[in-house]
Order: C-alpha cells, then structure tokens, then sequence
C-alpha cells in the first residue's frame, strides 16, 4: 500500500519521506504517548468524504493528552481544521484511517520513567475500506489476561501502553485458534476486547458493559447505544456482565473505530444463536453503514464534510 503524498507534523504539513527522527527517539517518548483513530468514509454520489465525529475523537484527544501530563500546543479546533485540511491535501477519495499521535518530545535519554510535559504531535491518514456488510465475523474466547484497571493504567482514553494488555491477550488467543480475545476486568466481569468495546443481544435487549468497567470512553458505542435506542427503538442497558452470559447471548460483536461492528458467532465454543449473523447485528451494520457514509440522512451532526468536493471543483 503506498504512504499518502503528506503527513502533519509539529505544525506543518510535510512530505511524508521527510518527517524523520533519530532511531533513539520514539522508542522512549511512546510510553507515555496518546493517540486517536478516526475514520472517514467516502460517498461516490456526494463526491465527498465525511469524517466520522471528528469533534468528539478530539476532545478525547484532549482529554487523554491531560491524563498522561501532556502539554496541548495546539487547540483542539485547530487540530480539527488541520486534519481536513491534510486529508485535502493528500486528496484521498475512499475510505481512510486518521491517526493523531501524541507523544513525549524532547529526545530518547530520559528513559522509560523519565518525566516531561513538551508534546510532539503527528498526524496521518491512510487507506482503510470498510468490512461492514461484507460477512466478517469472529469466533472469541475469554482470556486469561485481566484488563487494566483505573488505578493501574487510564482505561477510558487512548494511551499507547494500554494496547499491550490487547496484545498480550490477542496473541494467547491467536495461538489458540480464536479470532479475538475478550477480557474479564478486576471483578472477573467482561470488559472489552482489544481495541474494541463488547455489545451482546439477549432476549431482544442491547447489553454492553458500562464505563465503570474498565472500558475506553469509546465514540463508536456511544453512537451504538444512541442509534440502537432512538432508531431501531431497542432497550439499551449498560451493566456488569458475566462471562456465562455471553454464552447465553443471541447475539453479540465488537464495535470500535477499526472493529466499526464486527458479529461474534462464538464464546468459548459456545455457539450463539443460530451461529450466523444475526438480525439486531444486520440492522445496526445497515443502519450504521447509511449514516457513515451519508446515505441515510439522520445523525448528520456526526458527520463533519472534508471539503473534497469543492476541492474538485476549483
């Protein structure tokens, strides 16, 4: 796949060739580094592309950027106008990946506990087609790995070294023959997978644990819930969940930025439902699928336009 012409960084919108450091330096800032992925999804009729809850990704950004003592430069408004601004520039007309990066600037001396609050900022996109509609599903087993607490590590927001707890649990279930992990928090109650928050569907209810949970703050449910309530009318709980009740599911998936809604078919070998996609899953991927791309007309106040359109026109 090849890079985008340009990237963003520190400031300046940059060839991407260009934006290099000494090998010595990411390895050490990364530890206490926040980032954020966001997603824009192209509309061939509108000829434009539209990011999804852009505003909201980046108050989360913010957000994240204050949990781990980063310094934000920049304002969040005008971080906003610099991503569409890059995503014009690189003049992508299709579905694409946005990936904010902060980190710890200042050099690799410091080492892994070294302390400072001077923030670098990168940000950039590329290629990521959707896979909704298109028949991925997932078998999940619990893991043996316990998630992160809120007195261990900031589970709510996006800190780099949060995701090797995921990793950790997706390689032991990858060697195993799962697709995913789901992990248990400190009171032995799912919390999430890696990288993506837990729905479950039973007795036509939509359950999902809640941000107590040792979940991230996620964008992505939160947009779940609101259009599984106000649209399709479903009852909507949020509430501790046990692992022999994911064995008992209808349904079930994950849902995420880069998990979008992903259908789960199994629990450890337990088979839910009928082991196909089911239909509270369907109307969600279809009704989410409509509203990222623009094609079904409610929700547009989470769609923010990159202005690719006009771009063509001049």
């Amino acid at each position: 796949m090849a890079n985008p012409k340009y990237l963003w960084w520190n400031g300046k919108v940059m060839p991407w060739e260009d934006a290099t450091i000494h090998v010595t330096d990411m390895g050490w800032s990364t530890v206490g580094a926040i980032f954020e992925g966001i997603r824009a999804y192209w509309n061939p009729d509108d000829e434009e592309a539209y990011v999804f809850r852009l505003p909201e990704h980046m108050r989360r950004f913010e957000q994240s950027m204050k949990l781990v003592r980063l310094e934000q430069e920049y304002s969040t408004d005008s971080l906003i106008d610099t991503i569409l601004e890059l995503i014009r520039a690189n003049e992508h007309r299709e579905d694409i990946y946005i990936r904010p990066l902060a980190y710890r600037a200042g050099g690799g001396g410091g080492g892994f506990s070294g302390f400072g609050s001077e923030a670098g900022i990168l940000i950039n996109t590329s290629s990521r087609p959707t896979h909704l509609k298109t028949g991925k599903t997932q078998h999940a087993c619990v893991s043996s790995w316990t998630r992160i607490s809120d007195n261990v590590m900031p589970p709510r927001v996006k800190n780099i070294s949060n995701y090797r707890n995921g990793q950790l649990a997706t390689m032991e279930a990858n060697i195993n023959g799962y697709d995913v992990p789901l992990l248990l928090n400190d009171q032995r109650k799912i919390a999430e997978g890696p990288g993506a928050c837990v729905v479950m569907v039973r007795d036509g209810k939509l359950v999902t644990p809640g941000v107590t949970d040792s979940i991230l703050e996620s964008i992505t449910r939160d947009a779940i819930i609101q259009m599984a309530r106000d649209d399709l009318g479903l009852v909507v709980e949020e509430r501790a969940i046990d692992r022999t009740e994911m064995y008992i599911a209808d349904e079930a998936f994950m849902c995420g930025t880069a998990a979008e809604i992903t259908p789960i078919l199994s629990v450890d070998r337990y088979q839910l439902g009928n082991g196909e996609i089911g239909p509270v899953t369907s109307q969600l991927e279809d009704l989410f699928l409509g509203v990222l791309r623009g094609t079904d007309s409610r929700h547009s106040d989470w769609r923010t336009p990159v202005g690719l359109r006009q771009l063509a026109k001049a």
